[in-house]
């Protein structure tokens, strides 16, 4: 686990070097678990912190991580009530964004959420959004984040805020 953090660590650093070429992204979102996960916990919330290299005009791509909280729920089988732990993941991840229209954009991020609470060995992460641009460095997202776990998935739909750090 350390040397997760060490690499996400290194790989920002060593990406801070070429800010002038590129542009640091911050986010903040809540959201509604669905599917597996809806059935378990009762809302999200998540912290996203990204680097984008523009590649086009229309196109973006970088590394995004964060730190996602899933609040468990009680849950109530045979008339027994048991109370489920929060799950807690963080994203490592590429992304990709691609400009459609002023002030639209479409992009996804794909990589390994890394499972932090006991007995959550992570997964596969996935997160393809939406993004509306208020202005020069701020734009409302709308995303939906999987990560495919023991042969299931933690599906979260979602909406925030994401905010470009010059």
């Amino acid at each position: 686990m350390k040397k997760v953090f060490l690499f996400a660590a290194l790989l920002f650093a060593g990406i801070g070097s070429l800010q002038a070429q590129g542009e640091f992204r911050a986010g903040l979102s809540g959201g509604i678990p669905i599917g597996d996960s809806g059935d378990f916990a009762t809302f999200a919330i998540a912290v996203d912190l990204g680097y984008l290299l523009e590649i086009s005009d229309e196109f973006d791509a970088g590394v995004t991580t964060g730190y996602t909280h899933t609040f468990g729920d009680e849950v109530t089988i045979a008339g027994v009530t048991f109370e489920v732990d929060d799950d807690q993941f963080i994203p490592i991840a590429a992304s990709g964004r691609f400009e459609v229209a002023p002030n639209f954009t479409l992009g996804a991020d794909v990589g390994y959420a890394i499972g932090i609470n006991d007995g959550n060995d992570g997964g596969f992460y996935y997160s393809p959004r939406a993004q509306y641009s208020v202005s020069e460095a701020i734009d409302i997202v709308a995303a939906y984040r999987g990560v495919s776990v023991n042969g299931g998935s933690w599906d979260v739909i979602s909406a925030g805020v994401e905010f470009g750090i010059d």
